[in-house]
């Protein structure tokens, strides 16, 4: 597994607990930096990953609401809401990451960490969205 997948999927798997706990953000923060024994280059990818969602929360929280047709924000499944943060985040955010290479490594962490039907849900929001934003399969 490379590194920056590794780092998706902490960065998931922190994102997933702050939701429960909503604590001070730089306080989780420090916590995660401490309790993380992964390659520097996975954690730093990881920690701007985290940065970047914690960040633009809101917006991306409104993003998903507009392209999950038919689905409330509350609705989602917590691991998918979480996988789409993000993706959206890249896909906005993070121009040194392709399109497909953010939606495919999306699709892929969906289908390992959440149900079978949602690779086929995160992939289908997000190529709405990569198609919206007009981003090329570089």
């Amino acid at each position: 597994m490379g590194h920056r997948r590794q780092a998706r999927e902490l960065a998931l798997q922190f994102l997933y607990g702050y939701e429960f706990r909503r604590e001070d953000r730089e306080a989780a923060l420090a916590e995660f930096r401490a309790d993380r024994r992964s390659p520097e280059p996975v954690r730093r990818f990881a920690e701007e990953l985290v940065s970047g969602v914690l960040e633009h929360l809101e917006e991306l929280d409104r993003l998903i609401t507009g392209h999950a047709r038919h689905w409330k924000l509350e609705r989602l499944a917590l691991v998918d809401k979480q996988i789409l943060r993000l993706a959206l985040y890249e896909l906005y955010y993070r121009d040194d990451i392709p399109a497909p290479v953010t939606i495919n490594e999306a699709v892929e962490i969906a289908k390992t960490f959440s149900t079978p039907q949602s690779g086929r849900f995160v992939n289908g929001i997000l190529d709405r969205v990569r198609e919206e934003l007009g981003k090329d399969d570089r």
